[in-house]
């Protein structure tokens, strides 16, 4: 059987279905008018454009692609979560040299998105706008932290993963991927097998996305026939409130931590990060980018290949700081557009869950999206808002991608220099190291 190569990319084809939705959308607003509908009389019966088009071939299209980022939540997590726990298959490295990794990712990622809603609300991109859906918000009475704390541990998983409560995904898979890798040649069959599975997950995931330039156009089709313009202005505002938040962390925060650990010259360090940052930004994917980021902590920063070797492909998994910007960000701007208030326990449970989610994140374009799409159910806004962002978060997942690297290679940095693996020589030489086109990719991917 051969394929034919589309002659545009899933980009290219996103934005060009996010131009056609938006221009229809608008093309419909100024036909049906102020009466919010335009009718055309055909003898036997009227052809209503708001009932086909509108509730009808767009509600239809935009709800089937949001089923389906809904459909992956719970086994992209899931399966994910596991196969990164299998990493640490060493129990030498599943103690000081992993914890010491872990606990900066998720600190590094709890940060991130901590700084993100803070600015998303101080800044409030999508104050003002006010739109409704067909979802119902009924106030709840919020629990207590010790109880989000205590519900997190599922009495039966099964019922997590039906019920779709990914706290209680997200710790089952933990303990089951840690389980597995303490079971010797059992826990390695079982690795497989979920390694295998990871890899046809991650093919529904790309069958999916190519859905996406649809979904966009049909959801960005709806939500234009009936928006006012002024929506443009806050999408603006939530485009550059993450992408300064990304510049922010991936330069200071990272900066400051480095700096703090190990007393390393941080411009330094950025500096060596250049080619890594760039080839992220181009493939956005955190694991297409590992040869250039082993490199990197290897041969430019001075990591030994013992320690890079596992907390690189670890950072790759675990650490989506930057999709955690996004997360953090487009709840906000979200929750604004929809008028729906956040108490101080929905800011927590977003926090908590997007900082374990992240966890569960692979690192290839796309999936924060669906990430964000349970960060959103979790705290009981549309998932329907996604639409709004969908169409300029490709480029936002370049620069999320790039930051989500420099993080991998910080950790990689403190964690050797802590256990006296770090060659400083190498990290001082300002020609150490070879340029992307040089790197032999076949080598450093066995």
């Amino acid at each position: 059987m051969t394929t034919t190569k589309k002659p545009f990319g899933l980009t290219a084809r996103i934005i060009i279905g996010m131009a056609l939705g938006i221009a229809i959308g608008l093309l419909l607003q100024l036909l049906m008018g102020k009466s919010g509908d335009f009718t055309l009389n055909l003898g036997l019966f009227e052809f209503s454009f708001k009932a086909f088009f509108v509730d009808g071939i767009f509600e239809i299209g935009g709800q089937i692609f949001i089923a389906s980022l809904k459909m992956l939540v719970v086994p992209l997590v899931f399966v994910s979560l596991i196969c990164g726990t299998c990493s640490l298959q060493d129990t030498t490295k599943l103690g000081r040299i992993g914890g010491k990794a872990i606990s900066l990712y998720m600190v590094t990622t709890a940060i991130a998105i901590s700084f993100a809603m803070f600015m998303a609300f101080i800044f409030a991109p999508g104050e003002g706008v006010n739109m409704t859906t067909s979802t119902t918000f009924e106030a709840k009475e919020a629990p207590s932290l010790a109880q989000v704390f205590i519900q997190m541990f599922p009495t039966n998983p099964f019922a997590a993963f039906a019920q779709g409560n990914m706290l209680q995904v997200i710790i089952f898979a933990l303990l089951f991927g840690i389980a597995i890798a303490l079971s010797g040649e059992a826990g390695s069959r079982v690795a497989k097998m979920f390694e295998d599975l990871n890899v046809v997950i991650m093919r529904l995931v790309t069958i999916l996305m190519n859905l996406a330039p649809y979904g966009v156009f049909c959801l960005l089709a709806k939500l234009f026939a009936t928006m006012d313009f002024s929506v443009f202005l806050n999408i603006f505002a939530y485009f550059m409130v993450v992408f300064v938040v990304l510049i922010i962390h991936g330069t200071v925060t990272y900066s400051v931590l480095l700096k703090v650990l190990t007393g390393l010259n941080p411009l330094t360090f950025l500096k060596k990060m250049r080619d890594a940052m760039l080839f992220a930004f181009s493939t956005s994917s955190s694991n297409a980018t590992i040869p250039v980021t082993m490199e990197t902590a290897t041969k430019k920063i001075g990591a030994n290949n013992a320690i890079s070797s596992f907390t690189v492909p670890l950072g790759a998994t675990i650490n989506m700081d930057g999709t955690a910007i996004m997360q953090g960000v487009a709840t906000v701007f979200i929750a604004q557009v929809f008028n729906v208030d956040l108490s101080i326990t929905d800011f927590l449970m977003v926090i908590l869950t997007a900082t374990l989610a992240s966890i569960g994140t692979a690192g290839v374009p796309g999936v924060g999206l669906i990430m964000l799409a349970m960060v959103l159910e979790q705290v009981g806004l549309p998932v329907e808002g996604i639409a709004l962002i969908i169409g300029v978060d490709r480029l936002l997942d370049m620069t999320r991608t790039a930051v989500n690297v420099t993080g991998d290679c910080m950790v990689t940095t403190v964690v050797a220099k802590s256990e006296g693996q770090l060659d400083e020589s190498v990290f001082e030489n300002e020609n150490a190291g070879r340029k992307i086109e040089e790197i032999d990719f076949h080598h450093l991917k066995q």
